[in-house]
């Protein structure tokens, strides 16, 4: 799993699915279209300020609210590195996994680090490192097989590649 080092969007408990990509844009299957406004009603300049790599940091519950996919396709559309969080609603962290988009939880670091932070996340260690404060935490990485399912862009691509 490639490790990501960005700066920080951070948003607070209970960012729901209609948060992350409005429910009025759903009537699309483009991820390019979705990524387009990923975000919007929280933080209106999301999309015009991220760059490839950067990470949302956020507080409990993150993704709550229905059970699409369209939420973390958008965000990973974006080419957002990665998300942290307190905790994540369960729907949300699967379908993440599912689409091959890395997620952590650790509450210590999502209390320390600020908007506009850098950070560097080590996936195969689980060490986040707030490079602008020079604080650094441990998430519990994922196991192998689980980062194998990253790595190969999602459940889909990983089960396709093991059947070669």
């Amino acid at each position: 799993m490639k490790n990501v080092q960005g700066k920080v969007f951070k948003y607070g408990d209970n960012v729901d699915t209609d948060v992350i990509i409005p429910a009025r844009y759903l009537n699309t299957p483009d991820a390019n279209a979705l990524a387009a406004h990923c975000m919007e009603d929280i933080d209106k300049d999301f999309v015009k300020q991220v760059k490839p790599g950067d990470i949302i940091v956020a507080g409990y519950n993150f993704g709550c609210g229905s059970s699409r996919e369209h939420a973390p396709l958008a965000i990973k559309t974006c080419q957002v590195g990665c998300v942290i969080a307190k905790s994540f609603a369960r729907i949300f962290y699967r379908n993440a996994i599912n689409i091959g988009m890395p997620i952590l939880e650790c509450e210590e670091a999502c209390d320390k680090i600020q908007a506009g932070d850098e950070v560097y996340v080590d996936f195969k260690t689980g060490v986040i490192h707030d490079i602008t404060q020079d604080l650094q935490w441990q998430a519990e990485p994922f196991p192998e097989f689980i980062q194998d399912i990253i790595d190969k862009g999602g459940l889909m691509a990983s089960l396709r590649s093991r059947s070669k």
